[in-house]
C-alpha cells in the first residue's frame, strides 16, 4: 500500500523543520510591595516549575538569571454566585527572579504627567467647580435638624 508522503526526506545537512514553542504563558506583574531593584515577578502557570522559568527567560529572552524563588498563590473563595454557592478563583504560582549581579528592572512610566496649558487648568477649574456643587448638595441641611431629605414635612 502506498502512502503519500506528508514531510520531505531527511537528508543530511538539511534544514531543521521543527520550531520551538513553549506551552506557558507568563505573565509580567507589578509588585503591591516594594521589590529590590534586581527582583521581578511573574504570574506562571502551576506546571510551571522554577527551572522552567528560568531557562525559559534564559533562552527566549536572553535576560541573565541568578535565583529563582517560587510561591503557590491561593483563590479566593468568599464570592458567591446567584445561588449563594461559593466560587473559587483559580490558584496560580508567583515567581519572583532575581536578575544576575549589576542588571536591575524598572516599570517604564507609561502616563508621565504633562505639562498643562491654559485649557487643561480652566477644564481643571471648571471640575472644581462641579465638584464642590456637588458636594453643597449633597450635604444635609442644617435647619432639618438631622431629619433625612426624602422624609418629607
Amino acid at each position: 500500500m502506498a502512502r503519500n508522503v506528508l514531510y520531505p526526506l531527511y537528508q543530511l545537512g538539511g534544514p531543521q523543520l521543527r520550531v520551538f514553542r513553549t506551552n506557558f504563558f507568563i505573565q509580567l506583574v507589578r509588585p503591591g510591595t516594594a521589590q529590590p531593584e534586581d527582583t521581578v515577578q511573574f504570574r506562571i502557570p502551576m506546571e510551571m516549575t522554577r527551572v522552567d522559568l528560568r531557562n525559559y527567560l534564559e533562552r527566549i529572552y536572553n535576560v541573565p538569571v541568578a535565583a529563582v524563588r517560587t510561591r503557590v498563590q491561593h483563590g479566593s473563595n468568599k464570592k458567591r454566585d446567584h445561588r449563594n454557592v461559593r466560587v473559587k478563583k483559580p490558584d496560580y504560582k508567583v515567581a519572583y527572579v532575581q536578575l544576575a549581579h549589576g542588571q536591575t528592572f524598572t516599570f517604564p512610566d507609561l502616563f508621565p504627567e504633562k505639562e498643562q496649558s491654559s485649557e487643561g487648568r480652566a477644564a481643571d477649574d471648571l471640575q472644581n467647580i462641579l465638584q464642590e456643587n456637588m458636594e453643597r448638595r449633597q450635604s444635609s441641611d442644617p435647619r432639618r435638624g438631622g431629619v433625612p431629605d426624602w422624609f418629607g414635612l
